[in-house]
């Protein structure tokens, strides 16, 4: 009857905790805590499918060092910025994962790179908006990208 059972009696001592303890809150609070449960049970994603999750670990330890690699890089432009200008600008990468946890997780590991921020995802185009620190080199990002990232991301959500 109740999805997430443990969510809704914590919300019916919330709801109490908040307004007292009589009869009436309890029924008012139980019936909003149900209201909120199923409510939250419909926006439960589905599960993820997994092919390979074993290459979960490779893709972990390339983000990690990408990120760190990634963070020298930004110090450096930012000790340098006096003697030679950066150079941001934005990128527009076209994809071919269609997988919305890829997606997701492509994202996060985007935006959490130093240096690099996720805009945009055109779905139509399935085409995804960078802004880069420094880009001096289009290509060398695109090919991390789609060498890097996305060929992983493709393995282990096929």
């Amino acid at each position: 009857m109740f999805p997430y059972p443990i969510l809704t009696a914590c919300l019916i001592l919330m709801w109490l905790l908040l307004n007292g303890f009589t009869l009436g809150q309890f029924v008012l609070g139980a019936l909003v805590a149900v209201v909120a449960s199923w409510a939250m049970a419909t926006l439960r994603p589905e599960r993820p499918n997994l092919a390979k999750w074993y290459l979960l670990p490779k893709l972990f330890c390339q983000v990690v060092y990408d990120i760190v690699v990634s963070n020298l890089a930004v110090a450096w432009v930012i000790l340098r910025s006096g003697r030679r200008r950066h150079s941001p600008g934005f990128l527009t990468i076209h994809l071919e994962i269609r997988n919305q946890f890829a997606l997701a997780l492509l994202a996060v590991i985007l935006t959490s790179t130093p240096g690099s921020a996720w805009l945009e995802y055109d779905s139509n185009d399935n085409t995804v908006l960078l802004h880069v620190l420094d880009i001096q080199n289009e290509a060398a990002w695109r090919d991390t990208i789609k060498n890097r990232y996305e060929k992983l991301l493709l393995e282990i959500f096929a």
